[in-house]
């Protein structure tokens, strides 16, 4: 009889440590749920990156604000569109959706990438051109932790001609 009135014990203990551990995997589940973000193609609200240094070239943000701090957004660049050497103040992971994304880095080979790669573009001093091949438009999904920006590098000055 002690055993039985034991395990009565231990269960009438352990009862409300387990319904409570399920009830806080339902709350957790429930905000979990809130913080969902589905925003299928359609939904993109595209809009110019900078008409005047990227002609043709749009954004969509999907959460934060790729102008003000940390972001993340589809960009779309033309069939054929060319930055000149440029520069980013901060590091972005970005993943090809479509089209094929060329990147050269200053002094070194083009690479050319393809739907599905990825790759981390270094801020700072990680001079580089930018292009979409010329055979579609390219989509790409950029994550920055700052704002996004565009820092074109000035070809140095020629010193005139001596006379």
């Amino acid at each position: 009889m002690r055993v039985g009135n034991f395990l009565t014990l231990l269960i009438a203990l352990a009862a409300p440590a387990v319904l409570l551990g399920q009830a806080k995997g339902k709350s957790s589940a429930k905000t979990a749920a809130s913080r969902l973000v589905v925003v299928p193609p359609g939904d993109l609200k595209w809009a110019d990156l900078d008409t005047s240094r990227a002609p043709g070239v749009k954004v969509a943000d999907v959460w934060g604000n790729h102008a003000k701090g940390a972001f993340g957004a589809f960009f779309k660049f033309p069939a054929g569109f060319a930055a000149p050497l440029h520069t980013h103040t901060s590091d972005m992971k970005v993943v090809i959706v479509s089209g094929t994304f060329i990147q050269a880095p200053e002094g070194k080979p083009e690479f050319r990438l393809g739907p599905g790669s990825y790759f981390l573009q270094p801020g700072g001093n990680y001079r580089h051109t930018t292009s979409c091949d010329p055979a579609a438009e390219c989509v790409f999904f950029v994550e920055g932790k700052g704002k996004f920006d565009l820092k074109l590098v000035q070809p140095p000055a020629t010193a005139p001609a001596k006379k």
